[in-house]
C-alpha cells in the first residue's frame, strides 16, 4: 500500500522589519539621505475619469455595477471600488442579462460591444479618450485598405480592443524582435500605431528598425503614446541619474508602471523595484543608499505614494525634494452615458473627470 503525502502549507509568518538604527549600523550612509519625487506621478486624466465614471455609476444606479475587466490596472482602485459595490468580470457573459457594465479605460473591440449588446446590456464606455483616438485611427486606416503595424503587448487588453477594430488589416508587433517576422502586402501602404503605455524609446527602437525594412512606413497622424506615459517617463530619467535606488508604485499588470522601472534602470539608478504598497518596501534596498528616487504609474492614487513617503522618513530619508518636469491640467468629460443619467437626476455637481485634482486619500476635493 502506497501512501500520498498531503502538502500543507506553511502559514504565513509576519516578517520583522529591521530598525532604522539597525539598517543604518549595517550598512551607514555618507552625506544626507534624501528623496527625490518625481512629477508628474500617479493618477492620469484617463484613469481618474474612469475611475469616477464607475464611482458615479454606483451611486446613482446602486449596487452591483459590473465592470469588465479591470477598470484601470491598479489593485487597491480595483479593491476599493470592489468595496463600493463594483463586480469585475472578465467578459460580458458573465453580467446579468439587462445589467449594467462598465467597459474599462483601456477600451474593448466592436465584439465585446456587440456581445453586450446581444445580452441586453447597458453599457457605460469608460474608455480613455486617448485609447480611442487610436481606435479610429485604426478603423479610418483599414477603411483606406493599409496594412497597419500595432506596436503593442499582445494580450494587453488596450491591444486586444485596438486590433479588434480591424483585425484583418492588423498585425501587433511586440517590439523589435517581432520586426523580421513582419509581412505587408503592400509597403506604399503601411502605417505604424501604437499601445500608449509604452516605453517611449523602446517604441521609437522598434519604429525606426521598421523604418529599415519598410522606408515607405508611415507616422501616425499624431503621437499614439499618451501625454502622461510620456511625461513620468521623462521625470524619471530626470532622477534616476542622481538614485542610487528607485521606488515605483504601480501594479505588475500595469504597463505604465512596469516601464518606469525599465526606465530608471536604463537612465542610471543602481537599483529600481515596484511595489504595490509601503508595507512591500525591503529596508535592506537602503543600506548604502542616499538617495532615493520616487515615483508612480498613472493609475496609482496619490494616497499609497504618501504611504510610502512616510515610510521612508522613518528610516532618515525625510528630505523630499519635488523634481517637476511638466504640468499636467487635461480635463476629460465623464462618459456621456454618465453625464446623460446625472442631467436627468438633476445632478449638476460633477461632469468631468480627469481633473488630477484628488486630495491624499484619493477622494474628489
Amino acid at each position: 500500500m502506497t501512501s500520498t503525502a498531503v502538502q500543507v502549507p506553511m502559514p504565513t509568518v509576519p516578517r520583522r522589519r529591521r530598525s532604522p538604527e539597525e539598517v543604518h549600523t549595517a550598512s551607514p550612509v555618507e552625506g544626507t539621505r534624501r528623496v527625490l519625487l518625481a512629477a508628474p506621478r500617479g493618477y492620469c486624466a484617463g484613469v481618474d475619469r474612469a475611475v469616477i465614471a464607475v464611482e458615479k455609476a454606483i451611486e446613482h444606479y446602486g449596487p452591483p455595477v459590473y465592470v469588465r475587466k479591470q477598470i484601470v490596472h491598479n489593485l487597491h482602485v480595483v479593491s476599493t471600488l470592489e468595496a463600493k459595490g463594483a463586480i469585475f468580470v472578465d467578459e460580458t457573459d458573465e453580467v446579468p442579462e439587462g445589467a449594467l457594465v462598465v467597459f474599462s479605460a483601456h477600451g474593448v473591440s466592436p465584439a465585446v460591444v456587440q456581445s453586450a449588446a446581444d445580452r441586453g446590456l447597458r453599457t457605460i464606455d469608460a474608455t480613455c479618450p486617448l485609447v480611442t483616438k487610436v481606435h479610429r485611427e485604426a478603423q479610418r486606416f483599414a477603411r483606406d485598405d493599409f496594412d497597419i503595424l500595432l506596436i503593442g503587448h499582445e494580450g494587453h487588453e488596450e491591444v486586444e480592443g485596438t486590433a479588434g477594430e480591424a483585425p484583418e488589416h492588423i498585425q501587433i508587433v511586440n517590439g523589435p524582435e517581432d520586426v523580421d517576422k513582419v509581412r505587408v502586402r503592400d509597403p506604399e501602404r503601411l502605417i505604424w500605431l501604437s499601445q500608449t503605455t509604452l516605453s517611449v524609446d523602446e517604441t521609437m527602437l522598434t519604429v525606426n528598425l521598421l523604418k529599415e525594412r519598410f522606408p515607405t512606413l508611415q507616422d501616425p497622424p499624431s503621437d499614439d503614446i499618451c501625454y502622461a506615459t510620456s511625461n513620468r517617463q521623462a521625470a524619471i530619467k530626470k532622477i534616476a541619474p542622481e538614485s542610487d535606488l528607485v521606488i515605483v508604485v504601480g501594479s505588475a499588470n500595469s504597463s505604465n508602471s512596469v516601464r518606469l522601472v525599465e526606465v530608471a534602470l536604463e537612465y542610471g539608478a543602481k537599483a529600481s523595484y515596484r511595489i504595490d504598497f509601503a508595507n512591500e518596501v525591503d529596508e535592506t534596498w537602503f543600506e548604502g543608499v542616499s538617495t532615493i528616487g520616487v515615483s508612480s504609474g498613472a493609475s496609482v492614487p496619490e494616497n499609497l505614494v504618501q504611504d510610502v513617503l512616510r515610510l521612508l522618513g522613518d528610516y532618515g530619508y525625510g528630505d523630499v525634494e519635488e523634481v517637476v518636469t511638466a504640468q499636467e491640467d487635461i480635463i476629460f468629460s465623464l462618459p456621456k452615458e454618465i453625464r446623460s443619467a446625472l442631467k436627468a437626476m438633476g445632478d449638476t455637481t460633477s461632469n468631468r473627470g480627469g481633473n488630477l485634482k484628488r486630495n491624499g486619500q484619493g477622494t474628489l476635493n
